[in-house]
């Protein structure tokens, strides 16, 4: 059982190249989307002056909020009808809905109080996270059940996870963009420059899997049979999939595993602009932003190393062999940072990138994989689809 089961892919589940490519532009999408918030919100502190735990404050609450909107959305998505499928109609307006609230939230006017730009800010951001949500919950599930086969569901996230870089080697240069005094008078005018440009790139890029991905029939087939409810019945219905979902042995694991791996790296990374620019370069913002800009760079060229190579050992050795593997280097890499954060040779900041980057390359696409694995098993046994709520927890968690 160990042993991996090599076998040709049928006709009828493979995904042609042209709809990976517009699965994997909403990837890009998603990416900037996930990753800019963070990266342009030190222009709070070093444009408007707001102290750094206010700004922690305004990004802690919309991200909680979007916890709990997250799994309603997914339910929302698995049990909706309509000619457009699932999926498609939330991906195509969350898309535009999402760039333009993030274009509009970063026009924040000079001269006001701190109270100001905390209420302004929160309110867009809250906003942002519900388009955000409204896109993303029915993108993440699209992708899980574009295809029931084992291996052909691995490339369809290979494809996704390898353009989805594309978004995280433009994010770390945002920081040095806005600071650039050839382009902008300050990082005030330029945030609120990016901001229209990436909002209209999301949106652009965000629309195609809805345009040119087609959903499965067996997807608007489960879900009618599901949605006569009352609103109240609905709403018990919502809250015995969560119970069911997040109780699933297989799926919890997944959880875990994604867990500890991500949100250890992201709560040491959630520092990282500081930790450069402060310590690193002891407090020149123009070198440090060169060095998060260089960081991100060599972390995004290795993760588009690492996806097809991840893809064919996988085939080989099995993704959760695959997965040990790639998280080793990963941790190799974290505890590297230790000696190469020196202040005395700033280039070594650089070193630990590429060995931190081979697991994250790997997390989410063997991740995405496996659960949808792991949605086929849990039809197998209740009958049911609901790739829009294991998706949505998964990100919740």
């Amino acid at each position: 059982m160990n042993k991996p089961v090599h076998y040709e892919t049928r006709p009828g589940d493979r995904i042609s190249f042209l709809q990976k490519v517009a699965y994997g532009s909403g990837a890009i999408t998603n990416n900037i989307l996930g990753a800019a918030l963070g990266y342009m919100s030190i222009v709070l502190n070093i444009g408007f002056g707001l102290n750094p735990a206010v700004i922690g404050l305004l990004l802690a609450i919309p991200r909680l909020t979007d916890a709990l909107i997250d799994p309603v959305m997914g339910f929302i998505s698995d049990n909706t009808v309509s000619r457009f499928g699932r999926r498609r109609p939330y991906i195509f307006c969350g898309a535009i809905l999402v760039g333009i609230v993030f274009a509009l939230m970063w026009q924040l006017p000079r001269g006001c109080s701190d109270t100001f730009y905390f209420w302004a800010f929160l309110a867009g951001s809250l906003l942002f996270y519900l388009a955000y949500t409204v896109f993303a919950a029915p993108w993440v599930a699209f992708g899980y059940e574009m295809t029931s086969d084992y291996h052909e569901r691995t490339r369809v996230q290979g494809v996704s996870n390898f353009m989805g870089q594309i978004g995280f080697f433009i994010v770390p240069w945002l920081y040095a963009i806005m600071e650039n005094d050839r382009w902008f008078k300050d990082s005030i005018q330029g945030a609120r420059t990016l901001a229209i440009i990436l909002g209209v790139l999301v949106a652009t890029l965000g629309i195609l899997p809805a345009i040119f991905c087609k959903e499965r029939a067996n997807g608007p087939r489960v879900a009618a049979s599901r949605t006569k409810k009352s609103p109240v019945g609905f709403m018990l219905e919502f809250i015995k999939t969560f119970v069911t979902v997040i109780k699933y042995r297989p799926f919890f694991k997944l959880c875990a595993a994604t867990f500890f791996l991500f949100n250890g790296i992201m709560l040491v990374g959630s520092f990282g602009s500081y930790i450069n620019i402060f310590y690193v370069c002891g407090g020149d913002k123009d070198m440090g932003a060169k060095y998060m800009g260089l960081f991100g760079t060599l972390s995004s060229i290795t993760i588009f190393l690492v996806i097809p190579f991840v893809a064919f050992i996988s085939k080989k050795i099995g993704k959760k062999k695959t997965f040990i593997i790639a998280t080793s280097i990963t941790m190799i890499g974290s505890l590297l940072k230790w000696p190469c954060y020196n202040p005395t040779h700033p280039i070594l900041v650089l070193l630990p990138a590429p060995l931190i980057s081979f697991g994250m390359g790997a997390l989410f696409m063997l991740m995405g994989s496996m659960i949808a694995d792991v949605c086929d098993l849990d039809e197998l046994e209740t009958g049911h689809r609901r790739e829009g709520m294991f998706g949505a927890i998964f990100w919740w968690v």
